[in-house]
């Protein structure tokens, strides 16, 4: 799933190809990729100009001006920048067909993904929106700010990372990287996370996340055929996906485990 270092990778990308183009109509394959009314969404969209795309943790905005649509591509939505008569793929599920004879379309092979058409004033008051917390870079998110949404929380860390309404941004890998970073065991409940510790999660998830967001994001090679951008931060990483290999740190195995249904890689001697 694509976090907030390569979501902030497609918003750049995107927004070179895309801002100042005018979208001629929509065409829905699977109206169900939209929350609410499909038709009003391909209406309003109808004949309005891309001014801008930007990002709000794994979120994209697309804004039109009075109108903008929310785009979340959940486990594995692409957008493709590519010519109008390209055949379209078995797993396209919306077309916005540009003046200059591109198409920008959005692949879903699972059909995860949600766009949801709204009032670009309106945006910061949207359900999906408003309940997020901070993402690793916003001055914001302190270590107050962040012992006080853990206080009496008996959940897990690991799930704990996984909060958009905590942090926002950070998804299964950098969750991961995070906590090893911070020397803190993914099943530490989170009301026993102490003021230290709280703040190297908030230096190391700004730390990581920006080093990655630099070296073009960790899973964006998914997305090369379309805008050309080549991932380099699976190379950066320590313990996501590396069961069994030895820790960088200590050497012993890096363990994973199932910690509320998502895969947990960790080092059970440096993270005690």
């Amino acid at each position: 799933m694509p976090e907030i270092a390569e979501v902030r990778v497609v918003r750049d990308t995107l927004k070179k190809s895309i801002v100042g183009r005018k979208i001629k109509n929509v065409k829905l394959l699977y109206p169900r990729i939209i929350s609410g009314d499909a038709e009003n969404f391909k209406y309003e969209l109808s004949c309005q100009i891309f001014r801008d795309v930007r990002s709000c943790g794994k979120w994209l905005i697309f804004d039109l001006g009075e109108y903008s649509f929310l785009s979340h591509l959940r486990m594995e939505g692409k957008y493709f920048y590519v010519p109008s008569n390209s055949p379209v793929g078995k797993h396209t599920h919306v077309i916005f067909k540009l003046d200059n004879d591109m198409d920008l379309r959005y692949d879903d092979v699972r059909k995860f993904g949600r766009m949801e058409l709204v009032k670009t004033s309106q945006i910061a008051e949207n359900e999906s929106i408003k309940k997020l917390g901070y993402e690793p870079d916003d001055r914001k998110l302190t270590a107050d700010y962040l012992l006080n949404k853990f206080e009496g929380k008996k959940i897990p860390a690991k799930t704990g990372l996984l909060d958009q309404t905590i942090i926002n941004g950070l998804g299964n890998i950098y969750a991961n990287e995070v906590l090893f970073a911070s020397k803190v065991n993914p099943h530490k409940l989170l009301k026993d996370i102490d003021r230290n510790e709280a703040e190297c999660i908030i230096d190391n998830s700004k730390r990581i996340t920006a080093k990655s967001y630099e070296v073009g994001g960790c899973t964006i090679r998914s997305y090369t055929s379309s805008i050309g951008v080549i991932g380099h931060y699976q190379d950066y990483l320590l313990v996501h996906g590396k069961e069994n290999d030895p820790c960088p740190n200590c050497g012993k195995p890096i363990i994973k485990e199932k910690i509320d249904g998502r895969s947990a890689y960790y080092c059970n001697s440096c993270q005690k």
